[in-house]
């Protein structure tokens, strides 16, 4: 059975069996893993070529990383807000409403992106020595984080159409979008970070142009891909998709009241709770800044490799938030909350594996990254700390979009706030002193698997499902 009968088993009442369910379940996860494994290899292919260029390079981009996550959380919070509107209007049959939101959608989310660029390119000279980085790293990292903010409409318009189109059911398209960003930053990185060189293939001598750009070209070669991307995928959405396809049919693009206050009730809260999440994330930047380059470098690229090992709970949960939302919308809360654990316990058992993986893969996995040795070291010993956490990592991760698609955010928000502040925020300062950057991941870890266990708490206890029932 295809995964538009099965959802129309949901949205019409249907009887879905244990396979059923299950089969639904894979059908929405398989596609939407393969998108973020596209997001991840696309940092691994900037990390491992800008790694070639040097430590200081690598430190550059680690060093405003966390604060350039704060902006995408902007942009990406305004999206969800109008994408989790059109699940449940979708799960309720209810097509018209679901492309008057989308078409809403597009103009609210341009201006959000616009002045939160805005805002980016007013603090991009001072950033870098905000936090605490080393004067020879600072230039770089100025270059590269006006670059991306400069690019924060194409990466809205990135997120908006696949959004909207996950919440529609259709994952599959997004997954393949995110495949083509991926070859295509390859190949943009490949002609503007390096020089003109040439390169010996099978014996054969072949020149290869290129920008020589340095850290500034992993930006704009990233930029330019999203952007293609984007486009095309606004363009499909607009067109193609039965139940969002707008090209044609007549609509306002002004938002409403009820379309704006329905979004703000779903993204203020993600918005808070990412604001003050990647505002800790800079304030273990700074925490890691005293270390050194190597240790700048260990942490960024650790992350970067742990992406790796998260990035099936990111799918799952995708898939997790379009089954809910449109189970909600239908009116389905038992159907809602089986599915609910069920895509979660495959979230743990997923990630549990990559976790493993991860513990024996670790050198492997900083070898792509750094030709730097001392890099590769700490970077191997600090995913080996994380590895055990990998689990929880994942109940927390999937939990939040199951409560996502009932447009449930703002104790979840609470929760994930507490968990980073009171936990890892408190430990990484406390152990860094004595311990240096394994004491920041040893924190980490723990404030991870505390923050999967109160997720499943609140699964298993709460009253998450009867916020849609008021």
């Amino acid at each position: 059975m295809t995964k538009d009968e099965l959802l129309l088993r949901i949205r019409e009442g249907g009887k879905l069996s244990n396979n059923d369910q299950l089969q639904l379940v894979a059908l929405l996860s398989i596609p939407a893993i393969i998108a973020q494994l596209s997001n991840i290899l696309m940092n691994y292919i900037d990390a491992a070529m800008t790694g070639t260029l040097g430590a200081n390079a690598s430190a550059s981009i680690g060093l405003v990383s966390t604060t350039l996550w704060l902006f995408w959380s902007v942009i990406g919070c305004s999206t969800t807000g109008f994408s989790v509107q059109v699940a449940h209007r979708i799960g309720a049959n209810d097509f018209k409403s679901a492309r008057d939101i989308f078409r809403q959608s597009l103009s609210a989310s341009l201006v959000i992106s616009i002045i939160t660029a805005l805002i980016g390119v007013s603090i991009a000279w001072h950033l870098p020595g905000w936090l605490g980085g080393e004067e020879a790293i600072r230039d770089n990292a100025t270059i590269y984080f006006l670059i991306f903010v400069i690019g924060l409409p194409f990466g809205m318009i990135d997120m908006l159409a696949s959004g909207m189109l996950r919440c529609a059911g259709d994952i599959k398209t997004p997954s393949i979008a995110n495949v083509v960003m991926c070859i295509l930053d390859i190949l943009f990185n490949f002609l503007l970070i390096f020089p003109s060189r040439t390169l010996d293939i099978l014996g054969i001598q072949l020149w290869i142009p290129g920008a020589g750009w340095g850290v500034a070209g992993a930006a704009i070669g990233t930029c330019i891909a999203e952007a293609l991307v984007a486009f095309w995928m606004l363009w499909y959405a607009a067109t193609k998709s039965k139940e969002l396809a707008i090209w044609k049919e007549k609509g306002p693009f002004l938002p409403t009241r009820d379309v704006l206050r329905n979004a703000y009730y779903i993204a203020a809260p993600m918005f808070l709770q990412r604001v003050v999440m990647n505002v800790a994330q800079i304030v273990s930047t700074i925490i890691v800044a005293p270390l050194g380059a190597v240790a700048i470098a260990a942490n960024a690229f650790g992350i970067t490799a742990e992406s790796l090992c998260y990035m099936p709970g990111y799918g799952i949960s995708e898939a997790a938030t379009t089954l809910v939302g449109q189970s909600v919308g239908a009116g389905r809360y038992k159907l809602t909350y089986r599915l609910a654990w069920l895509t979660t316990m495959v979230g743990i058992i997923v990630m549990t594996i990559m976790g493993i993986i991860m513990w024996f893969g670790a050198p492997w996995m900083m070898s792509i990254l750094t030709p730097v040795e001392a890099v590769r070291q700490l970077g191997t010993e600090c995913l080996r700390i994380e590895a055990w956490a990998e689990p929880m990592f994942a109940a927390s991760i999937v939990v939040y979009g199951v409560f996502l698609g009932t447009g449930d955010t703002m104790k979840p928000a609470l929760m994930n706030l507490f968990s980073m502040w009171a936990v890892r925020i408190t430990l990484a300062a406390a152990l860094a002193p004595s311990l240096g950057l394994h004491g920041v991941w040893i924190a980490m870890a723990i404030e991870l698997t505390f923050r999967g266990i109160i997720f499943l708490i609140r699964l298993r206890w709460g009253h998450w499902i009867k916020i849609r029932r008021k």
